[in-house]
């Protein structure tokens, strides 16, 4: 852009009149003039583009290249800042681990060449991924998928992962300051988080002495770790890839290693509540609108994710509350588009089993539970979900016979609760 004897002379102009809404301002003040200034803020840049157009381009044009240029700008700017919050957090993260474990901290940085030949014969074995790569995907109802839903085995085995992916995780790559990819938002928190485990585990073993009511001291950098992990599951479970990468395997089991420890999970859940609820709901929706063709090798592993998150009883209340929401809203569209004979939602449909699958699941594994006479799971959404529900099952049964299985047995399960409690 040159500067040209308009631009003295428009700026000179936009300085005196900026002057004058400044005098009108101190007279007169309120909104009126400041929305009078914006006017002739707006005005004047109209003018400057138009007068300092070069040659052969059009106003239009000229506006278009230089809104392109300011948003190039922008961009790399919030990229700049991207990577410096990234830096402050991980060096915020460094900091914590130290006031929780000094001792840790100086060990960790020693034991890299003799950890590294022990650590280096074990490898992480990603649960389940490389068995659904074998199966085409298209079985919606295969129940033998999800016997393992939660159960114990299928947790030791994520405990084993954690564990023995110390190597992996101690060879995250320092922060780039010209670029942070997806993958490493995600080792990130993971690799803070794994080490906070580990300190956990060797303080309960009387090996190390550890401090975590530091954790109180600083909820800054715990919400935002557990918040980026969030956040990075979400991301490539919206955007699956396959084989499963590594990294996303051991952001699970992080998660569940911290929602399920009697120590940690108390500091997370007070301070992450709110964001771990909105990731069980964005895993549920991401069941409800997955609509590729070969999508049920993707959705296995969130449902897996949302069965392990309800390991922890805290979490398996509420997530029992939004399944049975989920699947009550199904039903009665369902119900009202079979009535009136409209089109309905056929991919939702097969979905929509995934999710009654999870939520029986859940309740069974609630009602094991010897706590159960103390706690009235599902609240208001449990009422709503058994109210005329049998009307319901027996409009839809003789077309979606399936559907209304699922129904049966959630409703079954949920009174022979009820019968306990009472």
């Amino acid at each position: 852009m040159y500067l040209t004897d308009h631009h003295i002379c428009l700026g000179s102009w936009m300085a005196s009149m900026g002057f004058q809404c400044s005098f009108l301002h101190e007279i007169k003040g309120g909104r009126e003039n400041q929305i009078s200034y914006l006017k002739i803020s707006k005005l004047a840049l109209a003018f400057a583009i138009i007068h300092s157009k070069p040659p052969g381009k059009s106003s239009k044009e000229y506006t278009e290249d230089l809104a392109r240029t300011v948003s190039e700008q922008d961009f790399g700017w919030k990229w700049k800042v991207e990577v410096l919050e990234a830096e402050v957090l991980q060096l915020r993260q460094e900091l914590l681990l130290n006031r929780i474990s000094p001792r840790f901290c100086l060990e960790n940085r020693k034991w890299d060449t003799s950890a590294e030949t022990l650590l280096g014969q074990e490898s992480v074995n990603p649960t389940s991924y490389s068995s659904q790569l074998e199966d085409s995907g298209c079985d919606v109802c295969n129940d033998s998928a999800f016997d393992s839903l939660g159960t114990a085995s299928d947790f030791h085995q994520s405990e084993h992962n954690v564990n023995t992916s110390k190597h992996w995780l101690e060879r995250v790559p320092p922060l780039n300051l010209c670029h942070i990819s997806k993958e490493q938002s995600l080792t990130a928190p993971v690799h803070f988080l794994q080490r906070l485990l580990e300190i956990r585990k060797l303080s309960e073993g009387g090996i190390l002495q550890a401090d975590f009511s530091e954790l109180e001291n600083d909820s800054f950098t715990i919400c935002n770790s557990v918040s980026q992990l969030l956040d990075g599951l979400t991301f490539f479970y919206n955007s699956p890839k396959f084989p499963a990468p590594s990294f996303l395997n051991e952001g699970v089991c992080v998660l569940i290693s911290l929602i399920t420890d009697t120590k940690l999970s108390n500091h997370v859940l007070k301070k992450c509540f709110k964001k771990i609820e909105e990731f069980k709901k964005n895993l549920i929706q991401i069941i409800l609108r997955n609509r590729s063709v070969n999508r049920f090798q993707a959705l296995h592993s969130v449902s897996q994710t949302l069965g392990l998150l309800g390991r922890n009883s805290i979490l398996r209340n509420s997530l029992i509350s939004f399944l049975l929401s989920e699947v009550r809203q199904f039903a009665e569209q369902l119900l009202q588009a079979h009535q009136v004979q409209s089109v309905y939602d056929i991919t939702q449909y097969e979905n929509i089993s995934l999710l009654c699958m999870i939520l029986e699941q859940l309740i069974q594994n609630e009602t094991e539970e010897s706590n159960i006479s103390s706690s009235d799971y599902g609240g208001e959404e449990k009422i709503k979900f058994l109210k005329n529900l049998d009307q319901v099952i027996l409009h839809l049964s003789d077309e979606f016979p399936l559907f209304s299985l699922y129904l049966w047995r959630v409703s079954v399960l949920l009174n022979s609760s009820q019968m306990q409690i009472d």
